[in-house]
């Protein structure tokens, strides 16, 4: 094969992995979007699959029910939060450049009108019963290992030391996971709106000052 034909070959490869991946956001982002809309109990695979315009079938090669399609969401943002920390300026702080990325991911680039309206609050509400619903619990527990495992990685490359032999990179991802996890938790769950993106950067405050206490 000569070198023209095996840059060909992972081009395609390449291409085939990005549709693959765009598939299964398009998937998890009909799944979320359906059941904190609807309710869980009221969507079917069959109207996820028509959501995001693929049948069924498409929809079983790649998950194996909505817990595991919507579970899969969280994977895929922590795959950007990694893909956009690497991306930071090589001299900025860690910390500074996670919460970056995590803002980047977490919260969407609305207008103040948007984040004010009715409908928000109904969003937000659908959230809560959907992240409440049993059958997910099991299926975000494992996810989250896996997206831990990917922002180590990412860390490890960004701060030079080694995901598998070392601890930081490890404890740097479940400091982010836990801590975007208690954001999320408690702007959903503030009895007064708490703006997820000003929860998210005390929580980062905090983190960088190293959890002193208050």
């Amino acid at each position: 094969m000569t070198p023209a034909d095996e840059a060909r070959t992972a081009g395609q490869s390449g291409l085939r992995e990005r549709k693959k991946r765009e598939t299964r956001a398009a998937l998890s982002q009909a799944a979320i979007r359906l059941c904190v809309l609807h309710g869980w109990a009221d969507v079917t695979v069959d109207q996820i699959a028509a959501e995001a315009d693929v049948s069924v079938r498409t929809f079983r090669n790649y998950f194996s029910g909505k817990a595991e399609a919507i579970a899969a969401g969280h994977l895929e943002r922590m795959l950007r939060i990694a893909d956009d920390l690497l991306d930071r300026p090589a001299g900025e702080p860690l910390w500074d450049s996670l919460l970056h990325a995590v803002l980047g991911q977490f919260v969407p680039q609305e207008s103040p009108a948007s984040r004010n309206a009715p409908q928000n609050e109904r969003w937000r509400e659908g959230v809560r019963l959907m992240l409440a619903e049993p059958a997910l619990a099991g299926e975000i527990v494992r996810t989250n290992a896996a997206a831990q495992q990917e922002l180590a990685r990412a860390v490890a490359q960004r701060t030079g030391t080694d995901a598998e032999r070392e601890v930081y990179p490890k404890l740097v991802a479940a400091a982010v996971a836990a801590g975007t996890a208690v954001a999320v938790e408690h702007s959903l769950r503030a009895d007064e709106a708490a703006p997820l993106g000003a929860v998210l950067a005390q929580v980062f405050e905090q983190l960088t000052a190293g959890l002193p206490v208050p």
